[in-house]
Parts: structure tokens; sequence; C-alpha cells
């Protein structure tokens, strides 16, 4: 593999992981507050890019207004979610929370499946992110740059939310006792709406880049993505924001780099994740960034 090839794929490898690191954010701030896995995260993910598709190419609504209402009404969908499948459930047991948001993930997919059918759809082409340039004899869409500077800009301005207002501090008197939170006067419906809220918004970037890297979107498309970013979160550390970035990373140099490698494995693409899950649990189970915790009796 000459050096060109090289470093092709692993700007490739950074953009796949800033994609997933988007969307494992999601996972892991609620997981932090609630102890809760959202596996209707993924299917999140998939609405988003259904509002971008018909903001844009079935009402001709101009691509940045677009962009802007899409994060705004996922923000919105995530709200909902939370009030009507998990707040009148958060007292009750675990398993009951668990069923509740594998049902809201069935839920969405079918019905995205009844509204706009089976037959995946043409992400809108932007070709401004999409015309690739060489650097050094390497051709790179702007897209592979764009997608990792918005991950980390994301990152910190949702580090600064989170350490430095109020609202962040609400987040983290939550995450460390619940009860304690709310005997201090805390607002944990709003403190919680808010967390699945911007997590909901952090996962419409990610359809948004997700739909111009790949341009096909269909009902399901959010399960292996979904997955792999609950992945991703569990190898960072589940419950810690830095951790699901890092994972995210990981899981997609990973998947990009070792195909690069190996061609014959390309077919076990996916699989390659949870082998990493695997190994990850196998050694370090609260995940490389992660911290030892116990449930309370």
């Amino acid at each position: 593999m000459t050096m060109a090839t090289f470093m092709q794929q692993l700007t490739n490898g950074i953009s796949l992981g800033s994609l997933y690191a988007l969307i494992a954010i999601g996972y892991t701030m609620v997981y932090g507050i609630l102890r809760l896995i959202n596996f209707a995260h993924g299917d999140i993910v998939m609405m988003a890019a259904y509002f971008a598709f018909f903001g844009i190419a079935v009402f001709h609504i101009p691509w940045y207004i677009t962009f802007l209402a899409v994060v705004l009404l996922t923000a919105l969908l995530g709200i909902v979610v939370e009030r009507t499948a998990y707040r009148t459930l958060r007292d009750a047991p675990r398993t009951s929370i668990l069923i509740s948001a594998i049902g809201v993930s069935f839920l969405l997919e079918n019905l995205a499946t009844y509204l706009f059918s089976g037959i995946p759809k043409a992400f809108p082409e932007f070709k401004f992110m999409t015309t690739p340039f060489s650097v050094g004899g390497v051709l790179i869409q702007p897209l592979v740059v764009v997608v990792p500077v918005v991950t980390i800009l994301l990152l910190f301005v949702l580090l600064f939310i989170i350490n430095k207002t109020r609202l962040g501090m609400a987040m983290r008197a939550v995450s460390k006792d619940y009860e304690t939170a709310r005997l201090m006067g805390i607002e944990i419906n709003g403190v919680i709406s808010a967390t699945f809220g911007i997590g909901s918004g952090l996962a419409a970037v990610g359809a948004l880049m997700w739909g111009m890297k790949y341009s096909s979107i269909q009902p399901l498309m959010g399960v292996m993505p979904g997955l792999k970013c609950f992945i991703a979160a569990v190898i960072g550390g589940i419950g810690n924001i830095k951790g699901a970035v890092l994972g995210g990373f990981i899981l997609g140099l990973a998947e990009i780099l070792l195909v690069a490698f190996l061609p014959s494995l390309t077919g076990y693409r996916d699989a390659i994740a949870f082998i990493i899950l695997i190994i990850i649990l196998l050694f370090r189970p609260m995940g490389i960034l992660g911290e030892k915790q116990t449930d309370k009796v």
C-alpha cells in the first residue's frame, strides 16, 4: 500500500469515526443521566434524514434553512419520545424501560415504512461537499474534512454547556444522584427533556452528514449505525462524552483501515465493531475512559 493510499484511507476512517462520534454522544448523554440505553436513537437519525429529504427535495426549502429546521425538529422528536415513552416509566424496573425503548424503535421504523414506503430514496446531492480536491496526490472530498471539524466544534460546545452553564450543572447533579437532585429543587423533567433534545439534535447533524456521504436513505438505515454508535459509546466508556467521541474515532478507523489492509475481510466489515466490543468488555468492561460504577440497590 502506497503512502497516498494510506492517507486516503486514514482520512476516510477519521470522517466515518466522526459520524459515529456525533451519534454516540446521544447514547452516552442519556445513559449518563438515566442509566437508560435509548435503542430508538438510531431510528431518530433515520427520521432526521427523512426530514431533510422532504425539506429539500419535496418542498424545495433552501438547504441551510432545512438543516436548521431538521436539527430543531429532531430535537423536538427526541423530547416527545422521552415524554411519551420513558417519563411514565421512570420509576419502573429497568426491564420495562428497556422494552419501551425497543418498542419505540420498532414504532419509528414501521411508521417510516408506512409513511415514506420502504423504497430507498436519494438524499439531495451537495456537489460542493462531494467534489474531491487533490492534496499531495490524495483525493479528498470537502465533506471528509468538514465532518471531523464539525464534530470537534460540537464537542467543545457541548462540554461548555455541561461544565459552564446552569443546565449543565443540573445535568451533572442528576447524573450523580437522581433523588438528591430532586430534593435540591432541580426540575428533573426539564433537565431530562433537555438531555434528550440535545442528544437528538446532535444525531440530526450526524444524519445530515451521513446522508451527504452515503446518499441512500430508507426506514432501516438507522439500525446498523445505531448499533455501531452504541458500541462506540461502550468502547469509550458509556456515560463519558469524551469517551463516546474517542470510541467513535477508534471504530471508524478500525473499520476502514482493516478493510484497506485486508481486502479479503470486506464482507466482515460490520463484524469488526462487535469483535472490538467483545475485546473491550473482556479486558476493560467500563470502557477506555469509563469509571467503574456500582448499581444502587
